[in-house]
């Protein structure tokens, strides 16, 4: 797949035309910038050359969660980025989504999360694995109280999804970017208890 910006090719996917251009003019200043103001077009316009897609959740007709399903039946290797005003619960545990971002998305934000969805593109599938279930348990565990996550069987089978692939990888690790280790590690508390403290 792609590994340079400049030859990747990201399809942007919103039923409000203004926005899907608006992303398309911020991401065509690094890479070929594709856009569908709906579902159906969306699928028509996805090949083999597609590394990100852009996709809206709710849009009249084919909705984001129905694309998810038709691209998973396809054999491409693409990574997909719901980008969305839906809040996210915990159905976003079973589908084949890479990142979940909530609008407003400003440019930076939107930039560096097609940037580091390009660089995954070079890993392998089991750390694509890992960062796919990595991304969905910091966007729950954001959405979410602690008492919502403890109760949600889908949030435990997560859990447990991502400890089964850690365990995999073992010592394996290679290949980080710097905004991967990022996120590998912002899940850690970032504000440990002072053991000093009595």
């Amino acid at each position: 797949m792609t590994t340079e910006l400049s030859d990747a090719t990201v399809l942007i996917v919103d039923d409000e035309q203004s926005l899907a251009d608006l992303y398309a003019y911020w991401i065509g200043e690094f890479a070929e910038a594709r856009t569908a103001y709906d579902g159906n077009e969306a699928l028509d316009k996805l090949d083999a050359d597609v590394d990100v897609m852009l996709l809206d959740r709710r849009m009249p007709g084919l909705s984001g969660d129905a694309v998810v399903e038709a691209v998973s039946e396809r054999d491409l290797d693409v990574r997909i980025v719901m980008v969305t005003a839906v809040d996210p619960g915990f159905e976003i545990v079973d589908m084949a989504i890479d990142d979940y971002l909530v609008k407003p998305v400003d440019q930076p934000e939107l930039v560096e999360t097609v940037e580091r969805m390009i660089t995954r593109n070079t890993y392998d599938d089991q750390l694509q694995r890992k960062f796919q279930l990595v991304e969905k348990k910091v966007t729950l565990e954001e959405a979410k109280t602690p008492h919502e996550l403890e109760e949600s069987e889908e949030y435990q089978k997560l859990v447990q999804q991502l400890d089964a692939v850690e365990r995999e990888l073992d010592s394996t690790v290679e290949e980080f970017d710097d905004t991967d280790f990022t996120v590998a590690f912002r899940e850690l508390p970032s504000d440990p208890v002072d053991s000093t403290e009595g």
